[in-house]
């Protein structure tokens, strides 16, 4: 499997179980409706524990564009793999989202609310205040990237797994991702990666949904621009202490 396939792969399960449990608190009719929050938050954290289980003997688990442009900003990455990288995440992101919907497809024609549908694929704001909602994208992806600058270190050593976050093996990762989701995701729904909302957010618009409404195109640049810049700024502040 090449580092590519491994990001594809991991980032498709990924959003497969983290948009499946939105999937089985919010639509109508599953067995988990209206399970709440602690559930969502959990399962998340289980399925970067999935995904950087899978993918981080081969790629280092990125599974983020935030996470990739960190550790390249911080000498821990190849500028010239970045873009492959993302690609395969956003790829990844979008076929993840793909299985959801026909996983739950049954209950996606049960007369679901709009905003409803549309959580199960994107974030959105608890208030919408672009501001305050980049601000809040950013913090939460300076915790995630600069913490796992620390999880991972610094230091490349060609015999063992590449830098990333699957050289600290699944765990601690999960856990890092469901302390941001407790403490810091009440205000946007903490993307802290812009393909797992920009994948979802695509098919989204695509997928022949009954009643799915807007797909909220205006707000879909904060869930980019907010991870990427939160962790330049990780990068910024470890390079400037190290």
């Amino acid at each position: 499997m090449t580092p590519f396939l491994a990001e594809f792969i991991g980032t498709a399960l990924l959003i497969l179980l983290g948009d499946g449990v939105v999937a089985n608190v919010v639509l109508n009719e599953t067995k988990g409706n209206n399970s709440g929050w602690m559930v969502i938050t959990t399962a998340w954290a289980l399925a970067v524990f999935v995904g950087v289980t899978v993918a981080g003997p081969v790629s280092g688990a990125h599974l983020n564009p935030a996470v990739t442009l960190g550790l390249a900003l911080t000498g821990q990455f190849a500028w010239s793999k970045v873009l492959a990288y993302i690609l395969a995440q956003l790829l990844g992101a979008a076929m993840g989202a793909f299985l959801v919907w026909l996983m739950y497809r049954d209950h996606f024609n049960r007369n679901n609310p709009p905003a409803a549908i549309l959580a199960v694929f994107s974030t959105g704001p608890a208030i919408r205040n672009y501001s305050s909602n980049l601000i809040s994208e950013m913090i939460g992806t300076f915790v995630l990237v600069f913490t796992v600058f620390y999880i991972s270190g610094a230091e490349i050593i060609p015999t063992k797994t590449p830098i990333g976050l699957g050289t600290v093996g699944a765990i601690p990762v999960a856990f890092l991702v469901w302390v941001i989701g407790l403490s810091l995701g009440g205000t946007t729904g903490y993307a802290i990666n812009p393909v797992r909302d920009l994948g979802p957010r695509i098919m989204h618009a695509l997928l022949p949904i009954k009643g799915k409404g807007s797909s909220d195109w205006a707000y879909a640049w904060i869930p980019i621009i907010g991870p990427l810049a939160g962790a330049a700024l990780a990068a910024l502040v470890y390079n400037s202490i190290h």
